[in-house]
């Protein structure tokens, strides 16, 4: 009864719904719950549940939960290609006025960072991952993140992660430059890099 108007909404609205979509398609608490045990769609997470007829990546469920959040560290590392060690969590950094619960999902592992909104409103581009637009520091943005946060790193996948920046064609001295000095590492910057710019 509920199954072919709930497979319609996530063909339309994306593979993952909340339960306030599932109430418009006058869905009660009781439909949810046989359609999650008949195998229509699984919970996420409280107030979110995911098509199990469409595979979903971890991308798009990331990209659908938290559409504010930009990949940070390990994660835009990865994706970059500046570290070949495949991040066992997500790193997003998000603002701190977002509540941790939100952040209470047992898959995919989302590890956030909360921070000023105006931290990271610059320095944010998008990067097609598994077919869906994300959030992600750009590359010398996310160079100045790992020197401010050097300490919280694996030293070997810092030092790759360096070289592979300078070994980049598409780096961007001036915006590291003009990042490091909204960062407040500028001293950081030339002391790591100086012999290289």
């Amino acid at each position: 009864m509920y199954k072919e108007r709930v497979e319609k909404a996530f063909a339309q609205k994306g593979a993952v719904l909340q339960t306030s979509q599932l109430r418009e398609l006058k869905i009660d608490s009781r439909g949810i719950r046989r359609l999650v045990e008949s195998g229509v769609m699984e919970k996420i997470k409280t107030g979110y549940y995911r098509s199990l007829s469409v595979d979903l990546s971890e991308a798009a469920i990331i990209a659908r939960l938290f559409p504010e959040g930009v990949l940070w560290l390990n994660t835009s590392l990865f994706y970059y290609g500046y570290s070949d060690r495949t991040p066992m969590e997500w790193d997003l950094v998000v603002s701190k006025n977002v509540s941790p619960s939100r952040f209470e999902i047992d898959y995919p592992y989302v590890k956030p960072f909360f921070t000023r909104p105006e931290v990271f409103s610059f320095g944010v581009t998008t990067m097609l991952i598994d077919g869906v637009s994300m959030n992600i520091l750009d590359r010398d943005r996310l160079i100045c993140e790992c020197l401010k946060y050097e300490a919280d790193m694996d030293s070997e996948t810092f030092n790759k992660a360096i070289q592979a920046y300078l070994d980049d064609p598409q780096r961007n001295i001036r915006n590291l430059l003009d990042y490091a000095k909204r960062r407040r590492i500028t001293k950081r910057v030339h002391d790591v890099l100086g012999v290289w710019l």
